[in-house]
Parts: C-alpha cells; sequence; structure tokens
C-alpha cells in the first residue's frame, strides 16, 4: 500500500498524498489523490489525472489550482502524479527542461534516462494502483487533463488511448513538440535522433491517426502567455490539424491571461464539468 505522508480537509473532501516505490521508474515517487465528500460507504468516485508542467512536481495543482470546489461538488477525484523520477542521474537538475521535473510523459529509449517511463507509468502503473489500493475510485470512468508539458501529456495520452478516458482538456499544451525548442531537446536527448519516434509523441502527428473523439476536447490558451510568443506552444497548429481531421476542438484563446497558475484557477471550474459531463453520463 502507498504510505500517506499527508492529509488536509478541503471542500468537505481530502488531499491525501502518497509516496510508493514504482517498479516502471525504478525510484520511489509521490502522488495526490483529492477525494470528495462520499454519501455513502460504497460510493465509488470516477478519476480525472491531472498532468503538471516543467519543473512542476505533483504538489502545484493540488496547493494552487482550486480545483477542488467543483471537483467535491461534482464528485471526482483528482489524481496528481509527479512529473519525472528522480534518480541522481548526471546531469538530470541542471535545466528545468529536461530530467527532474521534466519526464514529457514519454519513454524514454537513450540509455542514460532509461528511467523517464512517465507514459507507463501513468497509462499503465498508476491506474492499476489505484484499483488495486483505493476502492473508493473507479479508474474504468477516467479523463486526463493538464498544464503546459503536462497538456502535452494529457493529449498524446489521451489520442492513444481513447478507450480509456472519457475526455480531455488542457491548459497553454505544447502540441507540436517536434517543432518547438522545449520538445526538440527533451525528445533528442530522451529518444534520440529517430524523428518517427518523435511523432509517437506529438499531438498534432497523432491527431490525424486517432481521430475518432467522441467528447470534445477542451483548450484553454492565454493571449498574453510569452511561450505562446516564443513559438513554444503553436496552438493554432492543433486547431489546424483537428480541423483537417475532423476532431471536435473547443479551443478558446484567453485574453491578457498568462501561462500561469492565475490563468489556471480562473478557468479551471469549466474544465472540471467538463470532464464531469463526460465521466457522469
Amino acid at each position: 500500500m502507498p504510505a500517506e505522508i499527508s492529509s488536509s480537509k478541503m471542500f468537505e473532501g481530502f488531499n491525501k498524498r502518497y509516496k510508493h516505490y514504482s517498479p516502471t521508474l525504478g525510484c520511489s515517487i509521490n502522488f495526490h489523490i483529492y477525494f470528495p465528500p462520499s454519501t455513502s460507504p460504497s460510493q465509488k468516485f470516477p478519476v480525472l489525472y491531472w498532468l503538471s508542467g516543467l519543473s512542476c512536481t505533483d504538489e502545484n495543482f493540488i496547493i494552487k489550482s482550486g480545483a477542488q470546489r467543483v471537483a467535491s461538488t461534482e464528485g471526482i477525484a483528482l489524481v496528481v502524479p509527479d512529473t519525472s523520477p528522480s534518480l541522481n542521474v548526471e546531469g538530470e537538475a541542471d535545466s528545468y527542461d529536461l530530467g527532474v521535473g521534466a519526464g514529457f510523459y514519454l519513454n524514454a529509449t537513450v540509455e542514460k534516462w532509461k528511467n523517464w517511463q512517465m507514459y507507463d507509468y501513468v497509462v499503465k502503473e498508476l491506474p492499476k494502483l489505484l484499483n488495486e489500493k483505493f476502492p473508493q475510485l473507479d479508474t474504468s470512468r477516467a479523463s486526463i487533463s493538464g498544464h503546459s508539458m503536462g497538456g502535452h501529456g494529457a493529449l498524446t495520452i489521451y489520442l492513444k488511448n481513447l478507450d480509456k478516458y472519457k475526455s480531455v482538456s488542457a491548459f497553454a499544451p505544447i502540441v507540436n513538440p517536434v517543432n518547438c525548442p522545449w520538445g526538440q531537446k527533451a525528445f533528442t536527448n530522451y529518444l534520440g535522433d529517430d524523428k518517427s519516434a518523435w511523432e509517437e509523441y506529438d499531438a498534432i502527428c497523432l491527431i490525424s491517426k486517432f481521430n475518432d473523439v467522441a467528447a470534445t476536447i477542451l483548450i484553454d490558451q492565454g493571449e498574453d502567455d510569452k511561450f505562446l510568443h516564443e513559438n513554444q506552444l503553436l496552438t493554432n497548429k492543433f486547431d489546424e490539424a483537428c480541423r483537417k481531421a475532423k476532431a471536435p476542438l473547443l479551443l478558446r484563446m484567453q485574453p491578457g491571461y498568462d501561462h500561469s497558475y492565475y490563468f489556471i484557477a480562473s478557468f479551471i471550474d469549466d474544465h472540471i464539468r467538463h470532464h464531469a459531463q463526460a465521466l457522469n453520463l
């Protein structure tokens, strides 16, 4: 059983932080669950996974987003994994966009980064653990969301696993990592020089293959996001790709908003309700 390392009541539910050893990652790692208030001992909650961005941990979203308010009333459990392993690999903490805090939700193939298997951790190991150890969670009803690097993770994981998730949303996602500096740096290091391997973790490349999307993809993007203007996010390209693939996308450009958790907190209620609609059908 994962060890509970903290618990805080919030909106009549509880934020609980856990630590466990991950065979997939080869190290101990933390994750958070927000359990909404229960009305009966047999009640089972659907799950919304949240994937965080560069330099974040499992704590940022839980502390800063305010998502628990609507998750409490909608009866949705929030599950927030960490963003990478931490194993004292040489150079793993030298920059914010590679190594610790920068797992990019892929399975690394370059030997140095062999423990960076966040895709398998999020898609396989963590849901299995939740299913086995937390009977109050209904992991068969799951959706996924995230911010920036985590938005990239949410979109790519969703598109490759349409049978596992009811819906997806993202804040300021990195939608085309094969063509932006963040993605090119990470993919070169984690996946090597084979560009076809990169495309397996690129939402724009995937939407043309996996476009049988039932629930509308929801994306919020701040118009004053400096990373949008530095061509790290390339949001409009995903809009074009979804139109071409006839995949349902609701892209909301939000005037005046940046890349921060102030932006996320402003619109997270809409995202929780978006997922609640899909999860409770």
